[in-house]
């Protein structure tokens, strides 16, 4: 059996992955791909339960390792319970955030070293990379504006950080994408979602 295809969809606050993977996935199946749509943290009952843990309460709930722990742990289960048995059955497996989230939030933006994040990455998961990761990108000030609409002040402890946080994850998103560009693209995120979920599928073709 040929092994599946793993898309990740990436990048900051507000700039519609989850929307957006949603629509891959559909659009995806209307091809006649089977295709699993899942998500971090989560995706697996372990993986939801850390989850939970990672976006509820205060800010400060965390240390930034323990942080990097807990969801270097959720992505562990995520790999074994959902994405490497949806692969070797041949399903195409479409996530809303993996590794690169942990690289550019809990390295770029929290201050772990990228090489500590990877060793736990190759601990827990065994190195698993996408074929293709998605970093949808947008105008700091419309990633905000939609994010708020999206929260309506309700964000969670992570995505309710300041603005000068989630400035440097995006600096880290833009510096992965351009150190990998064999595995990135970065799409433009802004105008309707129709438009952009085309602009996603056009840089599948060649998988």
């Amino acid at each position: 059996m040929t092994r599946g295809r793993f898309i990740s969809l990436e990048g900051g606050e507000g700039v519609g992955k989850s929307t957006q993977a949603k629509a891959l996935a559909a659009a995806l199946r209307a091809r006649g791909h089977a295709v699993v749509e899942t998500r971090e943290p989560g995706g697996s009952e372990g993986a939801e339960a850390i989850r939970r843990l990672l976006l509820e309460g205060s800010a400060d709930r965390w240390t930034a390792g323990a942080e990097a722990l807990l969801f270097a742990a959720a992505r562990a289960d995520h790999v074994a319970k959902t994405i490497r048995p949806a692969l070797d059955a041949g399903s195409w497996v479409v996530t809303d955030r993996f590794l690169d989230s942990s690289l550019a939030y809990q390295g770029g933006a929290g201050g772990i070293s990228i090489a500590q994040l990877r060793a736990l990455h190759e601990v827990g998961s065994a190195g698993l990379l996408p074929d293709r990761t998605l970093l949808l990108a947008l105008p700091a000030a419309e990633a905000a504006r939609r994010a708020e609409a999206r929260d309506r002040g309700g964000s969670d402890r992570i995505g309710g950080r300041d603005a000068a946080y989630h400035a440097r994850v995006a600096d880290g998103f833009a510096t992965l994408a351009a150190a990998e560009p064999e595995r990135f693209r970065v799409i433009d995120a802004l105008g309707e979602a129709d438009a952009v979920t085309a602009r996603l599928i056009a840089t599948l073709d060649d998988l």
